[in-house]
């Protein structure tokens, strides 16, 4: 009976190890860099990880970062790969060759490299109330946001739409876990999560009020991220508490329904229609 137990136990840490091996590799073939090709002069190169179901990135800084380039009429051209820039962060831009990480930098890079003002029409106290609320998404409601979409689904879904491995989501989820107690939200339960949250949007809803964007008549560049991050969970969260509670403020969803159609005239060209079509942008 012991060499039966011995003998079982063997041929299963070998199978863990034999598939985690493929796993590794798999993963590592799909993230590799791809070679460099010779992109058009004076053209973003827009790195991020590929279309989502119903909208145009699975991840709110593709969509803010997108959606900054179409504001700003600057011309790109979009790479769609699980490539991560220097820093290991994605999306990320090349522009001439040059190679900036972080959403928020290839921003500021962009105004200062072709001379862009996206707030200038705003005054310097509109532009902090803006950068507030900017960060208050980034910096706070993003990791409820994250912890509805990676950690309480039961259904694995965003592991099922990029084709995760349900050993490696497991793996991952546990890795996530971890990042977001380190970051604190993970922290509460799930309901306090929900409820700082619930309390994120409302600010937002309150200051929106009738407004057609967040300052105004005129969007302004914090415009770009709060569109990314309400637009990522309005579209996709698939049913949960996320979903519902932005649905009690009808402003937002108006909101998005705005932005999506001043800036984005071929957003159902950017979406996989729930993963039944490819993107064709």
């Amino acid at each position: 009976m012991e060499n039966e137990n011995v003998l079982f136990w063997s041929k299963a840490a070998g199978t863990f190890l034999v598939s985690s091996a493929v796993l590794y590799f798999a993963w590592k073939k799909i993230i590799s860099k791809p070679p460099k090709k010779n992109y058009p002069p004076d053209t973003v190169i827009l790195h991020q990880i590929g279309r989502g179901p119903y909208a145009s990135s699975m991840t709110p800084y593709a969509i803010k970062l997108e959606t900054y380039l179409l504001m700003a009429n600057i011309p790109y051209e979009n790479v769609h790969s699980f490539t991560k820039s220097k820093k290991g962060k994605f999306p990320w831009i090349e522009y001439n060759g040059e190679e900036i990480s972080d959403s928020e930098f290839c921003i500021e890079y962009l105004n200062d490299k072709l001379q862009i003002d996206l707030n200038k029409d705003f005054t310097a106290k509109d532009r902090g109330i803006a950068r507030a609320f900017q960060k208050m998404f980034e910096e706070n409601t993003y990791w409820a946001f994250a912890m509805d979409r990676w950690v309480y689904d039961k259904e694995w879904t965003a592991c099922k739409i990029f084709k995760i491995p349900l050993l490696a989501g497991y793996i991952g989820r546990r890795q996530i876990k971890k990042i977001m107690y380190a970051v604190g939200m993970g922290r509460h339960s799930s309901d306090e999560v929900y409820h700082i949250m619930e309390l994120d949007l409302k600010a937002v809803s309150d200051f929106l009020g009738n407004k057609k964007f967040l300052l105004g008549d005129k969007p302004c560049q914090a415009d770009c991220s709060v569109f990314g991050l309400i637009s990522n969970a309005y579209w996709q969260s698939f049913g949960s508490p996320v979903e519902s509670t932005i649905k009690k403020y009808r402003n937002l969803c108006d909101y998005c329904q705005r932005m999506k159609e001043t800036f984005w005239p071929d957003w159902d060209e950017c979406i996989t229609h729930g993963n039944t079509k490819e993107a064709i942008k």
